[in-house]
């Protein structure tokens, strides 16, 4: 050959003229210093000529330091047949005029090195395989179908969380699985720090990660173990990745923080915060420039500002909050409509563009709720002081003002800064008992306020909202932080009221700054900080249709219908045992939230325009849109757009960290709280999710959630039903589905993991009709068959079918 033999196949080869031609994937060195230079997606393969056309670019990525004659290509893949060879000559040809391949000066042909590569984030799975997923255009994770399934040995290094791109083929053998790839080189590094507990020798350490996406311990030189001690909680820098050639993942590191002592609450907490690079503190600059601020409201300060400190105003908030960033005001005017204010703490007075809280406040961008306590987004000088809309206190805030007829239609509105003076801090608590009985302190307030709740709730389902709610899951601790009880958040009517006039606000500042654009030259529109919300995949939203149809529910998709068909779905499960788990399904159904400036609207509220305006306190954007909101009111013109895009993709990917610390904390307290029951007590549960290798039960009284492995599962030989949510023994043709009623007791808890292993002790399975082929076959119910696909305890998961997969270590 005209370079060297190429790279050889660690699949079997077989003829390119075959129906089930085999991709050429080659074993070799990788680069790893390419330039990521321009990127072009490869098309999804929808026939074999597809297929063969990604096998052929693949062979030419792999081999990259060659060119080849189409000869040596067509003997590679083994043609020999005249129609296929011109078949191949003519995919080349398409691949050149792509630009994937080079045509060399000798007639032989090379890879453009940076053509067809997908970039995306390593998310290793399972410790035999990692999914690679792509980027999308706007910045977050693209369609989870794009995923690249990349095995352990083809990672080249990466490790979770790390960007990288990646040669994408296909394999040839099952289109039904998801498209492979191999990592060719890693761009950066997602993880420059872990969390874990520590084992200390005497001349060395190991720490093993708390991520269950790290799947080897990291090993501590002596002299870099610091002042941890065995047992510690610490964080560590990572000094050494794994080799690029070697399929282990070998760490080294050293100790830079000692959070304290592993099962602490607080250290438990504080590790959870570094696990997904979350503060624990403030810088002390941030701190004394905070203090700094001068507590006095000055007669300056209320200079241009709507005084409203003599009318009606109060706050509601949970029982345990510690900062009140909006309150209401009510008034009733003469004209037989009332004024209602929605008044929010005037954060940007404080925090100014170029101020280390500013700084701050951006880099964080959400203040973090986890079980137990809160990492607030400001100082508590500014969140628990300052902007807290505490009573009896004179305080600064932005407000939207709505004139309202008795039919909470809105007939006048105004929006400025505005002082006011709380008379009352309510809790949801005290406000519903008040409405309960009728009587209490602000009662006509209230009921006032809870009627056209109610109204501006019916008006936006009329135009096509959804009635999305999810149980949350709150906790009652001890002094230690020790859960003693684990209960489902209920949400009352105070609750929707606030909710409701929250919204409200949210919009009309959304669309006020929209209407200010006529006034623009050209008709420019102004730049505005949206919280968008596009409308689902339909694909996904079929698959869900169908599986919802099996359980005896009927939904009509079409646009007239959507929202009103899946508001019945969701007050037809309400109070039924699958109905968590069918809300949460149809929640992932469901495109994410997200903030930008693209004007695309919120799907799940039906609002043509939404922003962000009612919490500046703990959410970046919403100081972005008082800003902005202030600017054109002093009749500036469109703000810049790329600045503020960049920030909204910021503020949503924190906004996702911080929910995924969240939920760890929540995690974490369940399964402490499960540690501590007897171990021969049983519990009723749903089954809320089904993969290759067990089912999860949620326990129905605590919403706590663990694993039945299928290895436990000693009865059968299961086999994995992907498209129908369940699995289905092999034998006997039992079967277990998502939404299944089951008994379990706990097996293992793992705090360090933060998982549950369950047994099943009683449940009410169906079974499996028997397939003609088994009938035909003659196969006995009792006779096992020759191939089975769970209880893996050796063989490895099939692939790209799991994306919950398990450690290869406990």
């Amino acid at each position: 050959m005209r370079n060297g033999k190429p790279k050889q196949n660690k699949y079997t080869k077989t003829s390119a003229a075959k129906s089930t031609a085999s991709r050429p994937r080659e074993r070799g060195s990788d680069k790893q210093n390419k330039s990521s230079g321009g990127v072009k997606a490869i098309h999804q393969a929808d026939s074999y000529l597809d297929e063969l056309k990604n096998d052929l670019m693949a062979f030419f990525q792999i081999n990259d330091e060659q060119s080849f004659t189409q000869e040596q290509v067509l003997e590679h893949f083994d043609v020999y047949d005249r129609k296929m060879k011109l078949i191949v000559h003519g995919l080349m040809g398409e691949l050149t005029d792509e630009g994937s391949l080079i045509r060399q000066p000798d007639g032989s042909y090379r890879a453009d090195e940076d053509a067809n590569l997908i970039e995306g984030v390593v998310d290793h799975v399972n410790s035999r395989f990692a999914f690679v997923v792509p980027t999308s255009p706007i910045g977050g994770r693209a369609d989870r179908n794009d995923d690249i399934w990349v095995s352990t040995e083809d990672l080249a290094g990466a490790v979770d969380g790390d960007r990288v791109r990646v040669i994408r083929f296909t394999d040839s053998r099952n289109r039904s699985r998801r498209v492979e790839g191999k990592v060719a080189n890693i761009l950066e590094r997602g993880r420059t720090e872990l969390v874990g507990r520590i084992d200390v020798w005497p001349t060395y350490g190991f720490v093993i990660p708390d991520s269950k996406k790290i799947y080897d311990d990291i090993f501590i030189p002596q002299e870099k173990l610091g002042a941890a001690n065995d047992g510690d909680k610490v964080i560590v820098r990572l000094t050494k990745y794994p080799d690029p050639r070697s399929s282990k993942q070998q760490f080294e590191g050293e100790v830079v923080t000692v959070l304290g002592a592993a099962g602490e609450n607080t250290t438990e907490m504080h590790a959870i915060l570094a696990e997904f690079g979350l503060p624990i503190h403030f810088p002390e600059d941030v701190e004394r420039e905070a203090e700094a601020i001068p507590t006095k409201i000055l007669k300056k300060d209320l200079a241009k500002r709507r005084d409203m400190r003599e009318v009606t105003t109060f706050t509601i908030d949970p029982v345990d909050a510690k900062d009140f960033d909006d309150a209401l005001s009510v008034q009733m005017l003469d004209n037989g409509n009332y004024e209602i204010g929605i008044h929010i703490a005037d954060v940007t007075h404080y925090v100014l563009p170029g101020s280390r809280l500013e700084d701050e406040a951006f880099k964080r961008a959400t203040s973090v709720y986890l079980v137990d306590r809160v990492v607030p987004m400001l100082p508590e000088k500014l969140s628990n002081g300052l902007c807290s809309l505490r009573p009896n206190e004179d305080k600064l805030t932005f407000s939207a003002v709505f004139e309202m007829t008795p039919d909470a239609k809105i007939v006048n509105e105004w929006f400025g800064r505005t002082a006011i003076h709380s008379n009352r801090r309510f809790s949801y608590e005290e406000a519903q008992e008040i409405l309960n009985n009728s009587k209490g302190d602000y009662l006509a307030e209230l009921q006032l306020l809870n009627e056209l709740a109610y109204k501006l709730r019916d008006e936006r389902f009329k135009h096509g909202a959804i009635n999305f709610e999810t149980v949350e899951v709150r906790f009652k601790l001890d002094e230690n932080g020790v859960p003693l009880s684990v209960y489902p958040k209920i949400r009352q009517d105070t609750n929707k009221l606030i909710e409701e006039f929250m919204l409200l606000a949210n919009k009309r500042v959304a669309e006020f700054v929209h209407s200010l654009s006529k006034r623009n030259k050209g008709g420019e529109e102004n730049t505005m900080v949206y919280r968008v919300h596009e409308g689902p995949d339909d694909q996904k939203l079929q698959q869900f249709a169908d599986f919802a149809g099996r359980l005896g529910y009927r939904l009509k998709l079409d646009d007239d219908h959507l929202s009103n068909s899946m508001n019945r779905f969701m007050a037809s499960i309400e109070g039924k045992p699958e109905a968590n788990m069918l809300q949460q399904l149809a929640v992932r159904t469901m495109s994410k939230a997200r903030y930008s400036t693209e004007d695309l609207g919120h799907f799940g509220l039906a609002f043509r325009r939404y922003s962000h305006f009612t919490s500046p306190i703990r959410r970046y954007p919403d100081m972005m849109a008082h800003r902005l909101l202030q600017h054109y009111l002093d009749k500036g013109k469109p703000a810049e757009r790329d600045q503020l895009e960049d920030q909204c993709k910021h503020a949503s990917a924190r906004e996702k960290m911080a929910a995924d610390a969240e939920r760890a904390s929540i995690k974490y307290k369940q399964v402490e709280f499960m540690s501590r029951m007897d171990p021969n007590r049983t519990f009723e549960g749903v089954i809320s999710g089904v993969t290759e290798f067990g089912i999860f039960v949620e326990i129905t009284e605590n919403s706590c959630e663990g694993l039945v492995r299928m290895q436990d599962l000693s009865d059968d030989f299961y086999e994995f039903d992907k498209d129908n949510y369940r699995i289905i023994g092999q034998r006997n043709k039992k079967m277990y589905t998502f939404g299944d009623q089951v008994e379990v007791r706990v097996k293992e808890t793992n705090l360090a993991r933060r998982s549950m292993d369950f047994v099943l002790t009683s449940d009410k399975a169906g079974f499996a009709p028997t397939s003609s082929s088994d009938r035909r076959s003659g196969r006995r119910s009792d006779e096992r068959p020759a191939k089975t696909s769970s209880r893996r305890k050796e063989s490895t998961a099939a692939k790209g079918e799991n994306r919950r997969g398990g450690r290869g270590r406990r």
